[in-house]
């Protein structure tokens, strides 16, 4: 059995407590994100959306490296997904070691 990463199960407990939303198009009608997970097989297109909405949110922005955010968040077509809890996202970007690579915002 493979064990999950720290980030990993952040980012199931943000679930869980309903603390996440999925897709650019929910995300956008958020008032505030914390945080904000492009998968790494996500279009250009929509890694430059996920930029846009760091920018307008003033959040981080992390990339999968290695897993799809489908298996990270066990939903399907998961591409982009944003934290909006402040103590969830600080947890996940804290322990994103090896999971997720954090993107600068000059795209």
């Amino acid at each position: 059995m493979e064990t999950k990463s720290k980030a990993e199960t952040f980012i199931g407990f943000s679930i869980r407590a309903g603390k996440c939303r999925f897709g650019a198009g929910t995300i956008e009608t958020l008032k505030r994100a914390k945080l904000i997970i492009c998968c790494e097989t996500a279009a250009e297109n929509s890694r430059q959306k996920a930029a846009k909405l760091a920018r307008r949110f003033n959040c981080p922005l992390y990339i999968t490296q290695g897993v799809t955010l489908e298996n990270l968040a066990h939903k399907e077509n998961a591409k982009i997904l944003a934290i909006t809890d402040a103590r969830l996202s600080k947890a996940v970007a804290d322990n994103a070691g090896g999971v997720l690579v954090r993107i600068s915002m000059e795209m």
